[in-house]
């Protein structure tokens, strides 16, 4: 196997994650969106590889809604009044101490204000959904 595409087969360790960013980048910059460029599976062959490194190296940590509500509002220096399209400031309040989980509407208002995918008020819901029902 010739060395200059063995770390973008594989990628073992931080060095050939840099290399294989670095060389994804270098496609998306050529191929853009095109899905007809003669490349494009390569690009998405390096993205998938990319990505399976970055779960097993740097997991994100899990998290549930009020935490992930947290981080927005500390990100954008928000206070809990600043969330109408949420409830009241009692509403956000119990929302924050885990009194209240969010409901369907408030998550697609928060994904939408803060341009993120509803999942990620949602994530750790759900994997502990999944853990319960594979326990039956």
């Amino acid at each position: 196997m010739s060395e200059t595409l063995r770390p973008i087969l594989t990628i073992r360790n931080e060095d050939e994650y840099d290399l294989a960013v670095k060389r994804l980048n270098q496609l998306l910059d050529e191929i853009g969106t095109n899905e007809q460029h003669p490349l494009y599976e390569l690009l998405n062959t390096l993205g998938t590889l990319i990505h399976t490194y970055e779960e097993k190296r740097h997991p994100m940590p899990e998290s549930n809604g009020a935490e992930m509500l947290r981080f927005f509002m500390e990100e954008y220096s928000l206070a809990q009044s600043d969330l109408p399209e949420v409830g009241s400031q009692g509403v956000v309040s119990e929302v924050l101490c885990g009194k209240r989980e969010l409901n369907v509407r408030q998550i697609r208002v928060l994904a939408k204000k803060f341009h993120v995918s509803p999942a990620v008020f949602i994530i750790k819901s759900l994997k502990c959904v999944t853990q319960q029902a594979q326990l039956w």
